[in-house]
């Protein structure tokens, strides 16, 4: 009689486990690891709009202050799918005010990469530069920025530029406080153990210090995107015309509650997304941060 080796025997094994999905080879215990936290997601935003319909329907809050769920995704639907003729700009068309706002939270955060990124290198690996600009940092960093807006309506006037420069403003500085931060926590012993091998100043700078610095980089990216983001909806609430801060405070101000609520859900949606991507080029940049996890 025919005996079974090995290799038959755990592919027999295999398809006869009933705990074992037979397409895939996967266990149950590994497809909810894969998948279940997108479930449990799912599930917990489609009970939250469910109790949020039901309470609005139950009329215990006014609708103009609480829309009902339904409405404001047909707000969204509606504005989303609708787009403004050239030239002009539709009242509820989210598409056009979102690219309007994302184009410019674009060009404010290269720009504050490109700034931030090397003054807070520069800052953290040379204590005389730290001490001429470090107290400019910390005042400009603590300071308001909705207390910049009618100083750069005034010089800059209702422009782009002034959206753009108040999104630098927002988003220079957390960038730039933990690259600072990344360079003066470099262990030492990382620093001496690369002297010790011949490394020049630059080498520790590009292969030591940076590397190091890197996740410190990608968090204050991180705080740098939720900071432009608020910049550019204050600037564009108090001194713009296209936008979504200008379509939050065209809704207010016809009561159109739905799209306010609508325009809101959009914006924790592309929060949430830049957030996402950062933490996705986090992992490819720096892998051995999450090395721990797995």
């Amino acid at each position: 009689m025919a005996t079974l080796d090995d290799s038959d025997r755990t592919s027999v094994e295999a398809h006869t486990d009933p705990s074992r999905i037979q397409d895939t080879g996967w266990t149950m215990s590994e497809v909810w690891s894969r998948y279940g936290p997108w479930v449990v997601t799912i599930v917990n935003l489609t009970a939250f709009f469910c109790l949020w319909q039901l309470f609005a329907m139950s009329g215990a809050i006014n609708p103009l202050f609480l829309p009902s769920a339904s409405s404001m995704f047909e707000a969204l639907w509606h504005g989303l799918t609708t787009t403004a003729p050239p030239g002009a700009v539709v009242s509820g068309s989210i598409a056009d005010h979102l690219f309007y706002s994302l184009r410019n939270l674009s060009i404010g955060l290269a720009i504050a990469c490109v700034i931030g990124i090397p003054a807070g290198l520069l800052m953290g690996g040379n204590k005389y530069v730290e001490m001429i600009l470090s107290p400019y940092v910390w005042a400009l960093a603590s300071l308001p920025r909705i207390a910049l807006v009618p100083l750069f309506i005034l010089f800059l006037g209702f422009t782009v530029k002034m959206q753009i420069t108040i999104v630098v403003l927002s988003a220079v500085f957390p960038i730039m406080i933990n690259a600072w931060a990344g360079v003066k926590t470099t262990e030492k012993s990382l620093l001496a153990a690369a002297k010790v091998f011949g490394a020049s100043r630059s080498d520790l700078y590009t292969k030591v210090v940076f590397p190091y610095t890197l996740p410190f980089i990608i968090s204050g990216v991180q705080q740098g995107i939720g900071r432009g983001l608020i910049g550019v909806i204050i600037a564009e609430i108090f001194g713009g015309s296209n936008g979504l801060g200008y379509l939050i405070r065209r809704s207010a101000d016809t009561f159109n509650s739905s799209l306010m609520y609508a325009v809101l859900l959009v914006l924790v949606i592309v929060s949430l997304t830049l957030i996402q991507f950062t933490r996705w080029l986090e992992a490819y940049v720096a892998p051995w941060r999450h090395m721990d996890r797995l």
